[in-house]
């Protein structure tokens, strides 16, 4: 049984989280699967409401002109490109740990219907408000 100690609690949440941004951060120098392109695929958090889904994708570095959306088969379809940033001289690369080229991001949604209500790029995230429509 968890502890309810709040110190406790907090602490397993902090180790849960870290083992989650190891996870995402092997996650996104895998190769697409099945007949995709290579791409990597980028993180997301996802909040459910009564009236839809809010929907946070993390991009730093990529243009609102190059992010897709689409809806296909019950999913949502993000993808895009992040180019990899130019120096302004010669440079070496000495850490590469942003991921850059294609990606591509399938969400699978709640049953039911959606339409896109909003869609705006904030401090690196792509922001989606999903407006859930009546059967």
């Amino acid at each position: 049984m968890p502890s309810r100690e709040p110190s406790s609690w907090m602490w397993t949440e902090a180790v849960r989280a870290l083992a989650r941004a190891e996870r995402l951060q092997q996650h996104f120098f895998e190769p697409g699967r099945g007949t995709r392109q290579n791409c990597w695929e980028p993180p997301v958090d996802i909040f459910e409401t009564a009236s839809g889904l809010f929907i946070e994708i993390a991009l730093p570095g990529v243009e609102p002109r190059q992010i897709e959306t689409s809806f296909v088969e019950g999913e949502l379809v993000v993808v895009g490109v992040r180019n990899l940033p130019l120096a302004a001289e010669p440079a070496v690369i000495r850490r590469l740990e942003i991921p850059h080229g294609r990606f591509e991001r399938r969400i699978g949604l709640p049953p039911g219907r959606y339409e896109l209500a909003k869609r705006e790029v904030v401090a690196g995230c792509l922001l989606l408000s999903l407006r859930k429509l009546s059967a």
